[in-house]
This record gives C-alpha cells, structure tokens and sequence, in this order.
C-alpha cells in the first residue's frame, strides 16, 4: 500500500501570526495571504502535481491538539481510511476523529514523541491547500 506520497503542509503557532507572517513575507519572500499563510506550488512532466502550505497559526490554537508541540506537518496521502487502519492495526494512537471538506479528507495520528501528525487525502479532482 502507498503511504505518505508528499508534505501538505506545515503549520506552528506564533504569538503574533500577523507580525510572524510580515517577517517571513519581508525578510524570505513569501507570498503570505490574507489567510496567514503561503502556497508552494508544485510538478511537473514526471510528477502529480500539488502544492505545500506554509501557515503561521495563534498561539491559543487548538488544532495541535492533543500533540503537545508547537508545530504540526501534513502529509499527503493516497487513502487516509487504508492508511488510518493500517496505523491502528500497528498499535500507533490514531485519533478517532476525522474531517471532510472541500478540501479532501483528513485523519491524526500522534507520534511517539506525542506530535500531532495530519494525513491529508486530497480530493479526486484537484489538489487543495488546506485551510
């Protein structure tokens, strides 16, 4: 079975998202959004094409919850519910709950260092950036 097939995105907290995004915005270059945070899109001839989200969130966000870090990585995945069982079925802590949007489907898994991971399947008939 395929597993991970890409990075969706990166998201961490900041105090101040607002003045984080202006910093990376000026001083790297990044075409931060109204949302907060920057697309990288990607592919080409040889690969599927998609994008990588950069987003700096507020401090008091919950979506890293339960991880205990300040930043969380979503990976793209071919079939988050193949995926999510196969997790289980190796003893990892998948949390039971998980989201569908415009967007695609999404699901967690927390590593052993209690890091919150997200498995993003992105919709059949485009690749999203996540909110």
């Amino acid at each position: 079975m395929q597993r991970v097939t890409g990075i969706g995105g990166i998201f961490f907290k900041s105090a101040d998202p607002q003045r984080l995004g202006a910093w990376y915005r000026d001083h790297l270059g990044l075409d931060v959004t109204e949302w907060g945070g920057a697309i990288f899109r990607w592919g080409g001839p040889t690969s599927e094409a998609g994008m990588t989200v950069w987003s700096v969130l507020p401090a008091d966000t919950d979506k890293m919850q339960p991880g205990n870090a300040a930043f969380m990585i979503n990976f793209r995945v071919a079939d988050l519910g193949a995926l999510l069982a196969a997790l289980r079925a190796e003893g990892c802590q998948v949390i039971d709950a998980t989201e569908s949007s415009e967007f695609g489907q999404f699901g967690w898994v927390l590593d052993p260092d209690g890091n919150k991971v997200e498995l993003w399947q992105p919709p059949p008939q485009r690749p999203a950036a996540t909110p």
